[in-house]
């Protein structure tokens, strides 16, 4: 018993770093999600250099935030941690998905495999937010080639057919997706409807008034 004291001062120790560490990440993680969220706003208002400025910013917090925990993987793997780190890949992948570009791969944004697939899903869904904006000022093809992206993403997710303590609970935010995926496959089937028969009033007018 001669040596408790000084085990005991080990270990307040060490759980005094986790502490500050955890407290550190905690607020770390509040402010990436502030910045993605943002980041998201401005891709849906076409407003692409703050999109560019904020995820720039948000790389910059997703490594910020890794880095302070990658010592104590209880908070690695935390909740809010894994959480901010996903928003980021929506914001990310939100961002290609729109702008047609490549999607960046888990690694190129500091994600574990099973945190892109999840964030991966919620870009999914940011998706329909643009494909209604687009669809209220008429049809357009751009609304069909986001919808295809919806329909090869859901058809990607549904493959990975793990235990949620694998996937992080992917399969919910499937299920979510494909629930958006029938609604917006619907909404855009009536605007072309819609967008076809105005076509055909507007020559059925143009024959008559000749």
């Amino acid at each position: 018993m001669n040596n408790l004291d000084k085990l005991a001062d080990k270990i307040r120790l060490q759980f005094e770093q986790t502490n500050s560490a955890r407290d550190q990440a905690y607020q770390q993680s509040r402010t990436l999600i502030s910045l993605c969220a943002r980041a998201i706003r401005a891709i849906h208002r076409d407003e692409w250099e703050p999109a560019d400025q904020l995820i720039a910013e948000a790389k910059t917090a997703v490594t910020t935030l890794t880095t302070g925990v990658q010592a104590y993987p209880g908070l690695y793997y935390a909740g809010y941690t894994q959480d901010a780190v996903k928003e980021y890949v929506e914001a990310c992948l939100t961002y290609a998905l729109v702008r047609d570009q490549p999607l960046p791969t888990p690694a190129e944004l500091n994600a574990e495999s099973n945190t892109w697939l999840n964030g991966l899903a919620e870009a999914a869904t940011e998706l329909r937010r643009r494909i209604l904006d687009i669809i209220r000022h008429g049809h357009s093809d751009e609304a069909e080639r986001l919808l295809d992206h919806m329909d090869q993403i859901y058809s990607t997710l549904v493959t990975f057919d793990f235990n949620d303590s694998i996937t992080g609970g992917l399969r919910r935010r499937t299920d979510t997706v494909r629930a958006v995926l029938e609604r917006t496959r619907g909404d855009v089937t009536t605007s072309l409807r819609q967008s076809q028969l105005e076509a055909a009033l507007a020559s059925l007018e143009s024959r008559l008034n000749q």
